[in-house]
């Protein structure tokens, strides 16, 4: 029961920051240069036709009058219709979130594989040149744009060494059969249809857009497990463990990495919001068929009601990731309660 209230807690006070999301982006996306009835209309429309189609999207209304038309809508689910794609946003976003998720998930597992073991091993051995290639690495992991990283991995592994496929989307539909759409996530899809080819190319199509997204992931969680490791291992509960004659696996990796938990569980869920939006150089370089690339074209497009549901989507996907870690976060340490 603390928990259902305090999930219930947070969710009421997430709901003025939703609303001041909607309206912040009511605002701004009207604000973009460009009108989308022209673009709507094409390039051979007449200023008649432009109108009649502005007064059809509604955009001839006063804006309260729009907001408040766009807040009835979202009231029944409906984040209205994208210009650009003829689809509903909400169908469209649908669609192209398990893409933008699976390239997300596979950038933050490459960088908690990378990042983890390295902080760990630098709070081991403090000025040591492990210790300096961690900064190292986290350093240009941080210094360098995901757009530069992916288009020189491009350059080197497709152009150069022709070791790393063509990047062009998620699965080339020329030489391999789409699986059937069940979770959305390819490689998970591709295996249920007990097809290995194509969970072997998508999985090759993967690996760069990951690891460009993950190197910038991997600075943060790498610099935050070296910190809490410090922290930990100094401790008075760890030197006790010592005195004990505990063995250093157990001291490591059981007493001073489930302490060191709490900050890498908070830093996580930072770093994962963040890719969501992060990802969308990546999927624009790659091809990537994800919802960043959607947000790009929509921005091009001056379509108001795809920007809008797009970064409603964000905000909403901030919050419950936010619930998620705090969860986590509490089964890691239990000095943190939920009634707090």
């Amino acid at each position: 029961m603390p928990l259902l209230l305090t999930l219930l807690r947070r969710i009421g006070s997430a709901i003025p920051s939703v609303f001041g999301v909607i309206l912040v982006t009511f605002v701004l996306a009207r604000a973009l240069p460009g009108d989308p009835a022209a673009y709507y209309a094409g390039a051979s429309a007449t200023p008649d036709s432009i109108a009649q189609i502005r007064s059809q999207l509604g955009l001839d209304q006063p804006l309260i009058v729009q907001f408040f038309g766009y807040l009835g809508q979202l009231a029944h689910g409906n984040l209205g219709q994208s210009t650009s794609s003829g689809q509903a946003v909400l169908s469209d976003l649908i669609e192209r979130l398990p893409a933008s998720i699976e390239l997300t998930l596979t950038a933050l597992m490459f960088a908690l594989i990378v990042a983890i073991p390295l902080g760990i091993w630098a709070a081991t051995r403090p000025g040591s040149w492990v210790d300096h290639l961690c900064r190292l690495l986290v350093t240009l992991g941080a210094a360098f744009p995901t757009f530069f990283t992916a288009l020189t991995f491009v350059y080197i592994f497709y152009f150069q060494l022709d070791v790393a496929p063509e990047p062009l989307g998620r699965l080339s539909e020329i030489y391999y059969t789409m699986p059937p759409r069940v979770t959305g996530l390819l490689l998970i899809d591709t295996l249920l249809a007990g097809d290995p080819e194509a969970f072997r190319a998508a999985f090759a199509q993967l690996i760069l857009p990951a690891i460009s997204l993950g190197l910038f992931a991997l600075a943060p969680i790498a610099r935050v497990t070296r910190a809490a490791m410090l922290e930990a291992l100094g401790s008075d509960y760890c030197r006790t463990a010592r005195a004990m004659g505990l063995s250093r696996g157990r001291i490591l990796f059981v007493i001073a990495l489930r302490n060191a938990a709490l900050p890498i569980l908070n830093v996580l869920g930072m770093v994962f919001s963040f890719l969501l939006g992060a990802n969308v150089l990546i999927e624009k370089v790659f091809a990537w068929p994800g919802i960043g690339a959607y947000a790009v074209n929509a921005v091009i497009a001056s379509d108001y009601a795809a920007v809008q549901g797009f970064v409603l989507m964000m905000a909403l996907l901030f919050i419950v990731l936010n619930l998620v870690v705090d969860l986590f976060a509490s089964m890691a340490d239990p000095r943190v309660r939920y009634d707090d």
